[in-house]
């Protein structure tokens, strides 16, 4: 089943993100949760889940820094427990084909408070998607990249930040680096979720507004890697191109991928993720 579209009814059982950790898998890497203040209305505190290359710890060297968002019906273990982002950070570092980074899963749903936060509980298709409204998006600098730069030795710079998501959290992804067009220098969407819309509010005007604009001054000093995803069987697959033939009309410099499967982790979002940590921080590996 997609991360996308399906709806559960209202008897169904409420999900929760759960464990960190992912039954019978011992990662390589070091998983850590770490607990953030919420600067924006909503609930008081997220989580989000850390990645640590395995020997953090033993060294003291500075790290470049990968920002993963979830879709719709998801949370922060999302990529733990559907898109294989253990199996595949940990191989593809042992082998040398990416370089070895902090990789971030925030929680990024919109939720009233604490109450309907409930532990970063499941929330539907149309609960997720028709909220997304800005709020949780224009408090991402401020309240998850700083907190993770102060937490840990990153590096604290345009040139070793990614941001990328699936579905929904694409378009976060895109809108979050076009409203800090200095904060990343890697930029992927993962078939992004483009119909998404909620009621008007201030967060969302200031945020999810003047694309052209942004993008005019986004690539005034261009990102080293712009990449845009898409499946054969995509839903997505329409927009997606729409999106490239945007940037590709005021040649702003990026790279659109057509992959063999649909809106989905098979053959969709985990290959997708595959293929974006190889081309990311090259300049970092030895």
């Amino acid at each position: 089943m997609s991360s996308c579209g399906i709806v559960r009814f209202r008897n169904a059982p409420t999900y929760h993100a759960g464990p960190a950790q992912k039954e019978n898998y011992r990662q390589e890497g070091v998983i850590e949760e770490v607990f953030v203040d919420s600067s924006v209305p909503g609930p008081t505190r997220r989580r989000m889940i850390v990645y640590l290359p395995k020997d953090y710890y033993q060294s003291q060297k500075r790290y470049p820094v990968f920002y993963l968002l979830h879709g719709a019906r998801g949370y922060e273990t999302s990529w733990i427990k559907k898109g294989y982002v253990l199996e595949t950070t940990d191989s593809l570092i042992r082998h040398g084909l990416a370089t070895p980074c902090i990789v971030v899963m925030p929680n990024v749903n919109q939720y009233n408070d604490d109450e309907d936060f409930d532990n970063s509980r499941f929330k539907d298709a149309f609960e997720s998607i028709f909220e997304v409204n800005g709020i949780a998006e224009t408090a991402f600098m401020q309240d998850v990249v700083a907190r993770v730069d102060s937490l840990y030795r990153t590096i604290p710079d345009k040139a070793h930040r990614a941001i990328a998501g699936l579905s929904i959290g694409g378009w976060q992804s895109v809108w979050i680096a076009l409203n800090n067009p200095t904060s990343f220098d890697y930029i992927g969407a993962f078939s992004p979720y483009t119909w998404g819309t909620s009621f008007p509010n201030s967060y969302r005007r200031r945020f999810y507004r003047g694309m052209y604009r942004k993008l005019k001054v986004q690539f005034q000093d261009p990102p080293k890697g712009y990449y845009l995803y898409a499946g054969d069987w995509d839903i997505m697959r329409p927009s997606t191109i729409r999106f490239h033939q945007i940037l590709e009309k005021r040649k702003y410099p990026h790279m659109y991928f057509r992959f063999p499967g649909s809106h989905d982790w098979i053959q969709g979002w985990i290959d997708e993720y595959k293929d974006m940590l190889q081309r990311v921080f090259k300049d970092e590996q030895p």
